[in-house]
């Protein structure tokens, strides 16, 4: 039995909409990881058994490792399309926005998103959620913004209506988010979930290889090459990875080579926090990613120090200057964090 969680007056809502919209338009951020982008395949496969005209549009490119999903060549990136995707908004009776909490999280789509006419829908799991959407559906205890959308269409009454291919995609948002299930997933419901979308036939197996053993050689050579570069405060329990765009270029980088770096320092006996900070060349940032064991709060060192936000364990932000800029700033993070940076069996 699947506890409730979100309000059934939002529920109602949020299906009267559907019932009544003939265009919608499916949202996610900058960057798009296997949460946004299983969450908005996920919705997109469900909306499409209910006859509807259904549009996803992301800000930029994804992964090659999520393309595998059913649907995901038909998913318009707004940097390539700028113009069909401005008309796609304007043009939307309801836009659903995944996994992001404020409209500057679309990136350059986000002036066309605030725009739009149509009514707007946010379904996400992060802190803090901005006022731009009418239904507001924003659950930081859950596990990813894909166990959400599972929770929305069962609410509606609509379990019957998941398909295999929207299974999957929900299964991978969840995957994904929880990095394989070892973070942010002792929720005993998320598991029960995991039953009822191996009810849909899927291949969890499969899916794991699919997303995390199918990467490139020079990906393999490249996360070698990051860790012997991996910088150790072993007092502090923390580990500090990075990687310039002059190192990318040497490997070959493709989009999401980098994908879970941020986790194998976390490996190392005794460690509590893992920073990883890489040159991000498309929108001349550092991206800053971390992650934690413990109690120690990744989100309030990433909103403080680097303009972001997330999850206990997992959050991430940017830092608009240079690399060793960022790694100076971390450093004077962990300054102000140092007495939160125990390992967890000696907090006590």
């Amino acid at each position: 039995m699947l506890n409730k969680v979100i309000d059934q007056a939002q529920v109602a809502h949020f299906a009267k909409w559907m019932e009544r919209a003939e265009k919608i338009v499916i949202v996610s951020h900058v960057s798009p990881d296997g949460d946004a982008v299983g969450a908005s395949l996920g919705l997109w496969h469900f909306l499409n058994t209910q006859e509807k005209e259904v549009n996803v549009v992301l800000p930029n490119a994804f992964p090659d490792f999520l393309k595998w999903m059913r649907g995901s060549k038909d998913i318009l990136l707004y940097e390539r399309y700028k113009e069909f995707a401005d008309k796609l908004l304007a043009e939307a009776d309801v836009v659903c926005c995944l996994d992001f909490n404020t409209a500057s999280r679309a990136g350059a789509m986000s002036e066309a998103l605030l725009a739009s006419p149509a009514r707007k829908a946010l379904i996400d799991h992060h802190l803090a959620p901005d006022d731009f959407c009418k239904i507001v559906i924003s659950h930081p205890e859950v596990s990813s913004t894909s166990e959400l959308v599972f929770r929305l269409i069962c609410a509606m009454g609509c379990f019957g209506d998941i398909t295999k291919a929207a299974a999957e995609c929900l299964y991978t948002g969840m995957m994904t988010d929880t990095g394989g299930f070892t973070y942010n997933s002792n929720r005993a419901d998320l598991y029960f979930i995991i039953q009822q979308l191996l009810s849909k036939d899927i291949d969890k197996d499969e899916i794991y290889r699919k997303v995390y053993n199918t990467y490139s050689e020079s990906r393999l050579r490249l996360m070698g090459y990051v860790l012997t570069q991996m910088r150790v405060y072993p007092l502090l329990h923390t580990a500090v990875i990075s990687l310039t765009n002059k190192e990318q270029r040497r490997f070959n980088y493709l989009k999401g080579d980098s994908e879970g770096f941020v986790n194998i320092p976390l490996s190392i006996k005794d460690m509590t926090l893992s920073c990883f900070l890489r040159e991000d060349s498309e929108r001349a940032v550092i991206k800053v990613s971390l992650r934690s064991v413990g109690s120690f709060p990744c989100n309030r060192l990433a909103a403080e120090f680097f303009h972001g936000g997330g999850h206990l364990n997992a959050a991430g932000g940017e830092h608009h200057g240079t690399m060793e800029e960022a790694e100076a700033l971390f450093r004077e993070a962990l300054e102000k964090y140092a007495p939160l940076l125990q390992y967890p069996e000696s907090e006590n």
